[in-house]
């Protein structure tokens, strides 16, 4: 028997053997409503045609794809496309939503809006709000899901597509919050790199040689210096050596002469000229107007 062949494979909900595709199925449920009939443990498994939602209210899980394992605490929220493989072990304190809908319904949906629907060809997982309001008010439009689902009001399904389209477009948004925060993460962790290099670095060195150390781009790391410090790199180098220079000039005796020098400037006329760029006089006149 090959490996595909053991694949848990569903047309319905986990476990349900006899669940049939139909292009408009819509379920929601409680997490704990089939998770504790499997004694919290699910295992890896794929729904051939149908589109997973979980929000996870409170509580932790073990979220299993094909290749890693990955423990979440709420809130989070997980997006599973149709035939991803995807198991989950849940504490038994979990609370929260699955939503469970046609990927025909998915595509009717989107089908004029390609960015969106590429946000949800692959398996994501949101687990960072910048407010927790944005995910009450996505449970919100759950709660009007649910309301909608299970009573038979005139025109039902035009007013369940207009909030599942709520829902995803709202999804959306949290996804493009998440992917910007990781951006500025890294973006970050890049600008306190570069900052400990310039102090720790021989001098003289290139904007090319700080970047290629950082692994990207000296256009890309012009364009964090200048998003997180208003500044160039080349600038803030500047402004570092500039600080050193005003220590020596503070608390030694060095001619302006041998502080350009054990600063690595080849000329003290372009030491002198810098250090007036940037702090308004030149070296003599600083260190003499700290003395008066």
């Amino acid at each position: 028997m090959n490996q595909e062949k053991n694949i848990l494979n569903f047309d319905g909900l986990y476990g349900d053997d006899y669940g049939r595709y139909s292009s408009e199925y819509i379920f929601l449920e409680l997490i704990a409503t089939r998770s504790q009939t499997f004694d919290w443990s699910i295992k890896p498994h794929i729904h051939t045609q149908l589109f997973q939602v979980f929000v996870v209210q409170k509580g932790s899980l073990l979220f299993k794809e094909a290749t890693k394992e990955q423990e979440l605490h709420a809130p989070c929220i997980m997006l599973i496309p149709p035939t991803k493989l995807h198991g989950l072990v849940y504490t038994p304190n979990v609370e929260g939503y699955i939503l469970t809908l046609s990927e025909s319904i998915m595509e009717d949906i989107f089908k004029t809006s390609n960015p969106i629907w590429q946000t949800y060809e692959d398996i994501r997982i949101l687990n960072s709000f910048e407010e927790e309001i944005s995910f009450e008010q996505l449970l919100q439009i759950l709660v009007n899901i649910e309301t909608e689902l299970f009573r038979e009001n005139p025109e039902r399904f035009l007013m369940l597509r207009s909030y599942l389209t709520q829902f995803f477009i709202f999804l959306h948004r949290l996804n493009k919050q998440v992917e910007a925060q990781k951006g500025d993460s890294l973006m970050m962790i890049h600008f306190r790199k570069f900052q400990q290099n310039i102090k720790h670095s021989e001098y003289p060195k290139s904007i090319p040689d700080f970047a290629d150390e950082l692994n990207i781009t000296p256009v890309h790391l012009n364009r964090i210096c200048k998003a997180v410090s208003g500044k160039s790199a080349i600038e803030l180098v500047h402004q570092n050596l500039i600080n050193e220079a005003q220590k020596y000039l503070l608390h030694t005796s060095y001619s302006i002469s041998e502080i350009a020098f054990l600063l690595k400037f080849e000329y003290p006329n372009y030491f002198a000229k810098l250090f007036k760029k940037y702090v308004g006089m030149s070296p003599t006149e600083f260190r003499l107007q700290d003395r008066k």
